[in-house]
């Protein structure tokens, strides 16, 4: 995990520095859905982090009809377990997939963009341990909900302000990522990269 100034963390940044965005700048968002390199592993790519947008969001809405009463605690527990464990299980690989193997491919066939994915690595880092506190936060929900209701009032509040937090940094790094990444893979093309 590479130090960096304060600006670039996580839950500071709006955006990547102007110097990595350099392709985004040649192949914006808005061209990405017609360019003729947009090839699978660029829409496999995009299809996962728009599944991880989904699930954080299905995740933050089933918490927030349980809080007003629309949804009983058993049936709650019984949708919110394996769709969290999905959603936790799947970032996690995704993860080390990118750090493993993608990021260092990309940052070979682009020099350039070596310190963006030095701080998309180092986002890693700190969303691996928001998902190690949504996943302890919705352990202790899943057993207040056999408790009173002030503690499962309690700990719905927690996993739900735990839950927002982990999505607005999931949200940012997936938009950067995508910023670097999507426009890297139309520049060269899926056989562009060796590795």
């Amino acid at each position: 995990m590479t130090d960096l100034p304060p600006a670039l963390h996580l839950e500071n940044r709006r955006q990547l520095p102007e110097d990595l965005r350099f392709l985004v700048r040649r192949y914006p968002r808005e061209t990405w859905g017609s360019h003729a390199n947009l090839d699978e592993m660029a829409q496999f790519w995009l299809q996962r982090h728009d599944m991880f947008r989904e699930l954080g969001g299905m995740l933050r809405r089933g918490v927030d009809d349980y809080r007003e009463g629309r949804l009983p605690p058993a049936s709650f527990a019984q949708w919110f377990a394996p769709r969290l464990r999905f959603f936790l299980q799947q970032l996690h690989g995704h993860h080390q997939v990118e750090d493993l193997h993608y990021f260092p491919v990309f940052a070979r066939a682009e020099p350039r963009l070596q310190r963006g994915f030095d701080i998309l690595d180092s986002d890693h880092h700190i969303i691996h341990e928001a998902l190690e506190r949504n996943g302890e936060r919705a352990r202790e929900l899943l057993l207040a909900l056999r408790q009173d209701a002030d503690r499962q009032r309690f700990a719905a509040d927690a996993y739900a302000e735990e839950n927002v937090r982990l999505v607005a940094m999931l949200a940012r790094h997936l938009d950067d990522e995508e910023d670097l990444v999507i426009p890297l893979m139309l520049e060269r093309g899926e056989d562009g990269f060796a590795g």
